[in-house]
């Protein structure tokens, strides 16, 4: 089977694809820094699987990368390595240039020269899969949907690092004649997201009966794209794309955020339902369960906030055959019930430093 290296294996997308490579019988090494979203608790059902290893390494250092791909001898690569948080990129822009275009330009060195150096059937098989973003084409209007011909428009620190990345791929493909795919994908959901992302902080926000903080008024509407049908595209594109070419993958599952949050609210008040307050209550009043949407509050919008996103995949499905699984109601009841029934995951990483408290308030 195919060897792949995976960047990023530790985080959200990268862990659920590295875990659907291991279960398909790849060969896989997973290249993570480990910082504050990698989490390899994320990937303890395949640790000790006999075709996965991890390396602890960051793809800021050239060496590093360079010394992973000739000792690993990958038959393609999956980049997914990434400073991913709009928030964060608002507070700290630096670490976004340094892991999303230097980190990808050491990548692409590194395969160039590994590529370069192959026999010529090696060569012609060889693929790397540079994974980006819907947000580097900046913001629709109320109609429209975007192509793999959509001008870029980046509006944040993150998506103008994550453009600058994708065109140092085409660059490298053009120039150096390196055999790389771009995909550019609409909003992940989904089991093992780190707990800043606006679905898994609507969940345990419920949870804990603590405020949910809803941008603006809620009117910024996303493309929804669960997580495992993301890597199942992922994993088409790289076995049977076109070398050099774009493909979109979103999950035909447009929506205003605050219609997201009352679906997800809706669940919780299903499946972990808050509790009534017995505060001045007759201890034999039977008072009806509280809705989690009481707890919504509007809070300051975000510094440069694209309205609308939304993908046209059909590139994707007419060429390669390629379908999203999920929709608006399966997808975000089996995201509620992983989060409820894996707190154990989530706990750990609200114990250390992060605590749901609100990011890229500041603009300096």
């Amino acid at each position: 089977m195919p060897r792949i290296l995976v960047t990023g294996g530790a985080g959200f997308i990268g862990s659920n694809l590295v875990r659907m490579l291991v279960h398909e019988g790849h060969e896989v090494l997973n290249v993570d820094a480990l910082t504050y979203a990698g989490n390899l608790n994320s990937l303890a059902d395949v640790a000790d699987k006999p075709n996965y290893r991890f390396l602890h390494a960051d793809i800021t250092y050239a060496d590093a990368v360079r010394e992973a791909i000739n000792e690993f001898r990958p038959t393609g690569i999956m980049h997914l390595a990434a400073e991913s948080h709009v928030d964060r990129s608002i507070d700290g822009p630096g670490e976004f240039i340094q892991t999303n275009i230097v980190g990808t330009y050491n990548l692409l060195q590194a395969a160039k020269h590994y590529w370069q150096s192959l026999a010529p059937q090696a060569q012609d098989e060889f693929r790397f899969l540079h994974v980006s973003t819907d947000e580097v084409y900046g913001s629709l209007g109320e109609t429209g949907l975007f192509t793999e011909s959509t001008a870029y428009d980046p509006h944040s620190p993150y998506s103008a690092s994550k453009a600058s990345s994708d065109h140092l791929v085409r660059a490298w493909h053009d120039t150096y004649r390196l055999p790389v795919l771009i995909t550019n994908c609409s909003n992940n959901y989904g089991p093992y997201q780190f707990p800043e992302k606006l679905i898994p902080v609507v969940i345990l926000k419920c949870l804990r009966n603590e405020p949910i903080p809803v941008y603006g008024q809620g009117q910024n509407i996303r493309d929804w794209l669960y997580v495992e049908d993301h890597c199942s595209a992922l994993l088409t594109v790289i076995s049977r794309g076109r070398v050099g070419q774009t493909y979109n993958i979103g999950g035909n599952n447009e929506l205003k955020n605050l219609d997201l949050v009352h679906t997800l609210c809706d669940l919780m008040d299903e499946l972990s339902p808050l509790q009534p307050s017995t505060k001045n209550q007759e201890p034999r009043t039977s008072a009806p369960l509280p809705s989690a949407r009481r707890l919504i509050t509007f809070v300051t919008d975000r510094p440069g906030h694209d309205l609308r996103y939304a993908i046209d995949s059909s590139k994707l499905q007419q060429e390669l055959g390629w379908q999203p699984k999920q929709d608006q109601h399966s997808g975000f009841r089996k995201t509620v019930e992983w989060y409820l029934g894996n707190a154990s995951w989530w706990q750990q990483i609200l114990s250390g430093d992060y605590k749901l408290d609100r990011l890229g308030t500041v603009v300096t």
